[in-house]
């Protein structure tokens, strides 16, 4: 995907929102081992790599998520991490999503110049249930970054916020169920309980998919397809634009042949309009699958 960077690969399972970890899921349908933690060279400097014109692949503006296939202050990945973190202060005119289940390791993992954070750095802590939210979230609250969120998903228990968010620190809030291997289900009062604080503190929030088992009004509804789960979230009604998010970014670089500045400009396909990320995506990469798929719905 365009928008994910994976600088290295693997993971060490942390906590109970780890149990059915997709990265897992999906190595293992590769005949790999999620467990296996390692460099992906031809990746580490993607948000540096350039086209034929010379332009960053990476534009101006867009929103990076870091490390989905691992978590970026792993223990294990000490040794990558400040050249990692040289690139993001080399691309301060773009925006690195980075999530963790371990900020208890992070004040020890910032880079000498950090000060008080890096304008272009969005610090998210994962919250599966409430014991990992009074776990995570002090922490969070406690380090310093310009901008924190939260993200409740694997969301496998209620969650509640209202005491931390008189910090005003809290800026996004993402929820989202289970897939793959032995799915839990998500209920839809949790997710409802965790949009109607943020609306009322007027903190953005986005329920980007059911998961794989939903339950509502008594009944679970089994939604095995991805797609179809984030067009139910859309439908629920359960997504807030709240506050937008002010990232104060870097001046886009002159960086193809003839010294022009190029910045990111989201584009849409008609399946965006009923999409439960619409309000924290990039975009539509353009890519093309989108109507090969339709191709090959309509041959079949």
């Amino acid at each position: 995907m365009h928008d994910i960077w994976n600088p290295w690969h693997g993971c060490v399972k942390k906590s109970e929102g780890c149990r059915n970890c997709y990265m897992y899921f999906l190595d293992k349908q590769r005949n790999q081992d999620g467990r296996r933690i390692y460099k992906v060279k031809n990746n580490f400097d993607y948000p540096l790599q350039k086209n034929k014109d010379g332009r960053y692949r990476v534009l101006s503006g867009e929103q990076l998520r870091v490390c989905m296939t691992s978590d970026f202050f792993l223990q294990e990945a000490d040794e990558w991490r400040p050249d990692a973190w040289k690139i993001i202060g080399q691309r301060q005119d773009v925006i690195f999503f980075l999530l963790t289940k371990r900020p208890e390791r992070v004040a020890q993992c910032l880079p000498h110049d950090w000060g008080d954070g890096w304008e272009n750095v969005f610090f998210n802590v994962s919250c599966e249930k409430q014991a990992m939210a009074d776990e995570r979230i002090p922490i969070m609250l406690g380090l310093p970054f310009k901008h924190k969120g939260i993200m409740a998903a694997p969301f496998i228990g209620p969650v509640s916020i209202k005491k931390y968010i008189g910090s005003g620190q809290i800026e996004q809030v993402i929820a989202g169920g289970e897939n793959y291997d032995g799915s839990r289900s998500l209920n839809y009062e949790w997710v409802k309980f965790l949009y109607e604080e943020c609306v009322d503190a007027n903190i953005r929030f986005c329920f980007i998919e059911t998961g794989t088992y939903f339950i509502k009004d008594g009944k679970t509804y089994h939604l095995p397809d991805k797609r179809l789960q984030s067009e139910m979230a859309w439908k629920s009604g359960l997504q807030f634009a709240g506050k937008a998010l002010e990232f104060n970014l870097a001046q886009p670089p002159r960086d193809d042949l003839f010294g022009n500045s190029v910045s990111y400009q989201k584009v849409w396909r008609e399946q965006c309009n009923t999409c439960g990320s619409r309000l924290i995506c990039n975009g539509c990469s353009q890519c093309g699958n989108c109507e090969k798929a339709s191709v090959k719905t309509t041959r079949k």
